[in-house]
């Protein structure tokens, strides 16, 4: 598995004490007191650096990372790396595992989204920076394009600040609102960056459950539990990702009422608010409250099919003013990047005007289609539990690991599976879920058929009978035995 970090191989080379100092560079003077062999073992094992000074008095270089980088983790890059797979080269391989809607070439963007980008270029209207909140007919787009999400439908364009991506959209509410010490709310299973977002700053994340059960319904008595006076926010992943769960307004309005009571803001991780199936809705939490305020982050990434273009944007919901200064706290934080890509910029009233329904309702047909697919196919296999997902374009499937002992959890579950299969799935773990897995619905059907009954074999070959199976077998294959 390739690894993210080029240079994981190199190892540091301590210069101090070297007989053989390269031309036309300077020579360290080494006191003849000093044990050369034992300084620069000292030097390699001071992975700490706290003794920096004093090795930069003995002459060597000793540079320190700081805090926020080197406590910043992606948990799913991190656990993927560390996995331990040979794919068989008799399969091709089938990854479940890429969240890129783009990446398989069967979903594309409509030609009006590309159109629009053209125009914007071809203008040269667009080369320049913008206002760090964006451009004003741009937010003036967003703000016609959202307007359902606010009670009311007007969204005053200087409530919207566009970024580099949704990724960006949350890291600004998050660090708007949260400082060191404080704590913010985030769902369990849960996209993983959030916690990347906070960890090297202080913030600690709290996560509250939710319930498969009850199709991924937030626990509130253990989710109010988690409230103390550092609680800074509660974030809301709505349609989710990892569960393809979808709110309704009535767990919404449950969700507002603790946040009401408690004075907590809501982040409302909403970017997949148009990836909804046949039979659910989806309602913006910020159409059912003006008491609290609701900081939504939505983006082009998704529904429009282009990740890679970094447009996303926040809508700030405060019609009673209550974030304060934390709002002035927020513009300041786009001008750390002095505002997001022009070019997409200048195309966006286009793109959120001229994109079709009908394109829209062509990417949930497939998405929707590869669901039932991969639901009614997985269903049947012992041992798994998928849970069909009511929108986004993800699906988690439990596993029963009494009926799989050779396999000791849910990464191991997955190794192995790319070892004898080649199908790549994403463990429960990287989402803080241990004991299931998580599959795209992205890929082409038939990629979606063929991975599942990989998955299927899979399964038969390591699943363990008990006495209850083994009878029902024999009373199908010899109906004529009493027993």
């Amino acid at each position: 598995m390739p690894s993210s970090v080029d240079n994981e191989d190199y190892k540091f080379q301590n210069r101090i004490g070297s007989r053989n100092t390269p031309s036309g560079s300077p020579s360290v003077v080494v006191p003849n007191n000093i044990d050369v062999a034992q300084l620069e073992l000292e030097t390699h094992q001071a992975q700490n650096f706290n003794d920096a000074a004093t090795m930069k008095c003995r002459g060597a270089w000793m540079v320190k990372g700081s805090a926020l980088s080197l406590n910043t983790h992606n948990r799913i890059r991190n656990i993927v790396e560390a996995l331990k797979i040979n794919p068989n080269p008799q399969k091709s391989m089938i990854p479940l595992s890429i969240g890129d809607p783009t990446i398989f070439g069967n979903l594309k963007a409509a030609d009006e989204t590309m159109k629009a980008v053209l125009r914007s270029v071809e203008s040269c209207k667009f080369n320049g920076y913008a206002h760090t909140q964006g451009h004003e007919a741009s937010r003036v787009a967003v703000a016609k394009y959202s307007a359902h999400q606010r009670i009311g439908g007007e969204i005053d364009p200087n409530d919207i600040v566009l970024c580099s991506g949704c990724s960006s959209a949350l890291e600004y509410c998050i660090l708007s609102l949260a400082d060191r010490g404080q704590n913010v709310l985030v769902p369990r299973p849960g996209f993983c960056l959030y916690h990347t977002l906070t960890e090297g700053l202080g913030i600690e994340v709290r996560y509250y459950d939710l319930l498969p059960e009850l199709n991924w319904r937030a626990d509130l008595k253990q989710l109010e539990s988690l409230i103390d006076e550092n609680t800074a926010a509660l974030l809301i992943n709505n349609p989710s990702n990892p569960c393809g769960s979808v709110f309704d307004k009535e767990h919404l309005l449950q969700l507002v009422d603790i946040c009401e009571r408690h004075y907590l803001p809501i982040i409302a991780d909403e970017i997949y608010e148009h990836f909804v199936f046949p039979g659910s809705r989806h309602v913006a939490v910020s159409s059912l409250t003006r008491e609290v305020p609701v900081l939504s982050c939505g983006g082009l990434t998704k529904r429009f099919l282009v990740p890679g273009w970094r447009m996303g944007w926040i809508i700030i919901h405060d019609q009673y003013k209550r974030l304060g200064n934390a709002i002035i706290g927020l513009k300041n934080m786009c001008g750390r990047i002095l505002g997001s890509n022009t070019i997409i910029q200048g195309a966006l009233p286009e793109i959120l005007t001229k994109t079709p329904q009908s394109y829209f309702d062509g990417v949930i047909g497939v998405l929707y289609s590869n669901a039932q697919l991969a639901y009614k196919l997985l269903k049947q296999v012992r041992g798994l539990n998928p849970i069909m997902p009511d929108g986004a374009m993800y699906m988690m499937i439990g596993i029963c690991f009494e009926r799989f002992p050779e396999l000791k959890d849910d990464t191991n579950f997955v190794e192995e599976l790319v070892n004898e299969q080649s199908v790549f799935c994403l463990p429960g773990s990287c989402f803080e879920f241990a004991g299931y897995m998580r599959i795209v619905l992205t890929v082409p059907s038939s990629m979606i058929e063929e991975a599942c009954l990989r998955i299927a074999e899979f399964c038969e070959v390591h699943y363990k009978k008990d006495i209850r199976d083994q009878i029902e077998e024999n009373l199908l294959d010899n109906p004529q035995i009493n027993y």
